[in-house]
This record gives structure tokens, C-alpha cells and sequence, in this order.
């Protein structure tokens, strides 16, 4: 069987280039698009609704995927609210369990840390696996491939070795 991947965006504004950057790393990890994308810009006023189902069962399909792409714009040096407000419904240490890929893209090259030192440890805390080092592109460059082209050949080992060790029943 092969692996579930999914993206979660957190731009305040749908459709955006953090959402092609996203699915451009998921392609380049896996080979293929996304079976899951959750834009949370769409999610409207659902997001701030603690028991809306349809939250919840994105949370569910998020949580038990193999592979996700977990990307937003950097707003003061970090990620964004919206982000937040969705990761903040996963369960500490088992909410999130497959592999994850921190990125965020931003105008300024001096938060390149920021995916490391923000978003990494918020997926770590909820139960994921974080695949190499957390992703920064500049926004200018989010459909030039050459600005990804280093991490991939970092990662992208690291990320198949992961999904070909999980267990079977994914």
C-alpha cells in the first residue's frame, strides 16, 4: 500500500504560493499530488468552532497520514495564528503520526531558521516525525525549483527510508 500524503496550509488567503510550494515539495518527496489538501483559509469560522465535524475529521485524516507537508507564511518570525489554531486540535504526542515537513516561506532571508526553531518543535510535540531539517524558501522564488533543489537532496532520502519503515497497516 502506498503512502497517504497530505498538505496543510496555513496562508490567511486561499489558493496561495505557500499552497503551490507545499504541493511542489510533496510532489518532489513522493512522485505524485497529494491525497489530502487542507487549505485552512477555507475553513472559515468552522476553524474557531471546537466541535464543528468537519474540522474534526480533517484533524482525523491529517493526524493518520503517512506523509504531511505542513506549510505557512512567516508572519513575525514564525508561523501563522490560523496554523496554530488547527495544530492546536491535535492530541500532544500521538495527534500527528506519520512524517512531517516543516515549511515556511517568507520575504527575508534572516528567518531562515524560523521552520526549525517555531514549527518543528510544535510537530515533534504532537507526534510527528520530522523528516531532516525544516524547509525556509523565499517567497520570490516559491516556483523555482533551484531554491529547493538543495533540501530535496537532503530530505528526500531521509523521507523514503521513514515511509518504507512504517508499518503496513497505513
Amino acid at each position: 500500500m502506498s503512502a497517504r500524503v497530505a498538505v496543510v496550509v496555513g496562508n490567511p488567503r486561499p489558493a496561495s504560493r505557500t499552497l503551490a510550494a507545499a504541493h511542489y515539495v510533496a510532489r518532489q518527496l513522493t512522485g505524485r499530488e497529494p491525497e489530502l489538501t487542507v487549505d485552512l483559509a477555507t475553513l472559515g469560522p468552522a476553524l474557531l468552532d471546537w466541535d464543528d465535524p468537519g474540522v474534526a475529521a480533517l484533524v482525523a485524516e491529517i493526524g493518520a497520514a503517512d506523509l504531511v507537508v505542513v506549510a505557512s507564511p512567516t508572519y513575525k518570525g514564525t508561523y501563522t495564528g490560523l496554523l496554530k489554531l488547527f495544530l492546536d486540535r491535535f492530541a500532544t504526542g500521538t495527534g500527528l503520526r506519520g512524517i512531517a515537513v516543516p515549511l515556511l516561506v517568507g520575504a527575508a532571508p534572516q528567518h531562515h531558521l524560523a521552520a526549525e526553531l517555531t514549527l518543528r518543535p510544535v510537530l515533534t510535540e504532537i507526534g510527528a516525525t520530522v523528516a531532516g531539517r525544516g524547509l525556509f524558501v523565499i517567497d520570490r522564488r516559491y516556483d523555482d525549483p533551484a531554491a529547493y533543489a538543495e533540501w530535496l537532496a537532503a530530505t528526500t532520502p531521509v523521507v523514503a527510508a521513514l515511509l518504507r519503515s512504517r508499518p503496513a497497516s497505513h
